[in-house]
């Protein structure tokens, strides 16, 4: 059979290493059931205590790392794509990406260098900054030497306290006095080697998804998210009690245009690839960009599928677009 014509093999990249692991595999688990059944799908879970895939008689089957691959009794199966779903590391920093691209596997989402650059919460502010898109004051501390009362005078109070490659506000805290300054960062040490101190800004918190299609990028409607607890730290993002998300935001005329302009400017100045979700704080004065999340959330309540509702389209509809740019995109690349 020609392989063109063939069924495709998707590889539905779950887990990972980080405290995101279970959300990562709910998230796969809800792409795994509206994803297009015109494909072979195998959810591939990775951890620190190896790479499988589980059938649905429970049986595991190892991974070859060395090309990819897994066998089922006689048959080896190879992959056309790979769908990664990882929050976190290995799947947002740009390692799985470099790995596919060793391998010459296409898959979906950012490629390794806009995964590692938008991962990066201070690199990737220092670069949206020259974009000119207001971002917050912060401070980078990568080692445990570091003074106090430097980062109070230049940040102030309150501020946040987080790691600064990390995701689903794990390892964030709220400070209000220097008192409370020392433990917030030790606390933020025990998730990165670098911890990120940052500028309170009071505000709106608005967030809004963004892909391509057909090479060109579609801005998804706005959400604000309201969190019921003092900001939208991990248990508002996966608890709907604890927080309230209103598809679309409630904006006036300057950010109905100024938050779509804004977040297609990001994508296009990281290169970014797929699916991604770009964070905002709104106040007054003005639009503050707070970071990018390059593996968004894909269960039923995360935000970027009510975005896709909103814009009217099915979950099914919005995975098809990402897998067939995916394969347009590397078509074109091994045609150069």
């Amino acid at each position: 059979m020609n392989k063109s014509n063939a069924t495709k093999n998707i590889a539905l990249v779950l887990g990972g290493f980080s405290g995101e692991h279970d959300i990562s595999v709910k998230s796969g688990m809800e792409v795994m059931r509206n994803i297009d059944k015109k494909y072979n799908v195998y959810p591939i879970t990775i951890s620190k205590n190896g790479w499988y895939y589980i059938d649905n008689e429970d049986n595991k089957y190892e991974v070859d790392k060395s090309d990819f691959s897994i066998r089922i009794e006689d048959k080896k199966i190879t992959f056309d794509l790979a769908f990664p779903i990882v929050h976190g590391t290995p799947g947002e920093d740009g390692k799985l990406q470099g790995y596919f691209d060793l391998l010459d596997i296409p898959y979906t989402g950012c490629n390794m260098f806009a995964s590692a650059v938008t991962f990066n919460k201070y690199y990737c502010k220092s670069i949206v900054s020259t974009l000119g898109v207001p971002v917050a004051k912060s401070v980078i501390i990568n080692n445990f030497c570091y003074d106090i009362d430097v980062i109070a005078q230049k940040i102030g109070f309150p501020c946040f306290v987080k790691p600064n490659k990390n995701g689903s506000s794990i390892g964030i805290s709220k400070v209000r006095d220097i008192e409370e300054l020392p433990k917030a960062i030790e606390n933020a040490f025990q998730q990165d080697d670098e911890v990120l101190v940052e500028e309170f800004i009071p505000g709106r918190e608005l967030t809004c998804g963004v892909f391509r299609k057909n090479g060109v990028i579609i801005v998804l409607p706005v959400t604000e998210v309201i969190p019921k607890k003092e900001f939208f730290d991990y248990e508002a993002k996966y608890d709907s009690s604890k927080s309230d998300e209103i598809t679309p935001a409630n904006m006036n005329a300057y950010l109905s245009m100024a938050i779509p302009a804004y977040t297609n400017l990001i994508y296009e100045a990281l290169n970014c690839s797929g699916v991604i979700r770009v964070d905002y704080i709104v106040n007054d004065t003005d639009i503050y960009f707070l970071e990018v999340n390059s593996a968004p959330g894909m269960s039923d309540k995360s935000i970027v599928p009510q975005q896709v509702r909103c814009y009217g389209m099915t979950i099914t509809e919005f995975l098809n677009i990402i897998i067939d740019e995916t394969f347009a995109k590397y078509e074109s690349k091994r045609q150069q």
